[in-house]
């Protein structure tokens, strides 16, 4: 199942989102070459992507595809900027402009890029928490959206979810609510992991996707804007200057 679109407007322009998707895709093609040679890549992997032994400090003498000694707790920030390839970047700012609007909306610009950053940091450390002598690095903004998505679903249970659906050679588009998609989205993400934790390897952190819902379901009670929230549930449209005000903080 995909998201295509969800049936939930805003109040406010979404700053940070929009801010995030730029400054992620500018880091993609300025730091990373866009992906073209494996040389960029490699090397931007290696120098931003958290990886969980230099973090650790349980750095070992040799091994991993990545030369050890760099960035520790920077790249849990890092980290979130960078990307595997092509499809892991597009996927990951579908998913961030799909739910990340409407988290934004209920929260203000601020509290949403510290709530963004802060489930981010959390979701690295899951991830890390999981392998912490691991040499291979980490990159991506999935954790930190998953935290955007654990919010959602606390926010926004019943919105509807344009979802395309198929399976074999049929294909649909299906309304679901969003517990519904989420929560399948979720089972999977618990799966995949109990799977790696079984036959190990693996490429994708289900750690962090892990880590980073459950950090957005739980902070979203401390980051979510009361007056934001309490009027978009009740079908009140603000004055402008008090969506002006509370959207920024």
């Amino acid at each position: 199942m995909f998201p295509l679109h969800d049936d939930n407007p805003t109040e406010i322009f979404p700053v940070v989102t929009v801010l995030v998707l730029g400054v992620t895709g500018a880091a993609w093609w300025l730091v990373q070459g866009a992906g073209l040679t494996s040389e960029a890549m490699l090397g931007s992997v290696c120098a931003f992507g958290a990886i969980p032994a230099e973090v650790t400090g349980a750095i070992p003498g040799e091994g991993g595809p990545c030369r050890l000694g760099g960035l520790t707790w920077q790249a849990l920030f890092t980290s979130m900027f960078m990307h595997g390839g092509w499809l892991h970047l597009i996927g990951n700012l579908w998913f961030l402009w799909i739910f990340g609007n409407n988290v934004e909306d209920s929260m203000g610009h601020l509290r949403f890029l510290l709530f963004y950053l802060v489930t981010g940091l959390a979701a690295a450390m899951a991830h890390i928490a999981t392998d912490p002598g691991s040499t291979v690095p980490m990159v991506g903004a999935s954790g930190a959206i998953s935290g955007v998505m654990g919010a959602y679903v606390v926010l926004y249970p019943r919105a509807r979810i344009d979802t395309f659906f198929w399976f074999v050679f049929f294909f649909r588009v299906v309304p679901l609510p969003a517990w519904v998609m989420l929560g399948y989205w979720m089972f999977i993400q618990l799966a995949g992991s109990a799977a790696t934790a079984v036959g190990g390897g693996g490429g994708v952190a289900y750690g962090a996707h892990v880590g980073g819902f459950v950090a957005g379901v739980v902070l979203i009670f401390f980051f979510r804007n009361p007056k934001l929230v309490g009027a978009k549930r009740r079908g009140v449209v603000l004055p402008r200057h008090e969506i002006d005000h509370g959207g920024w903080w």
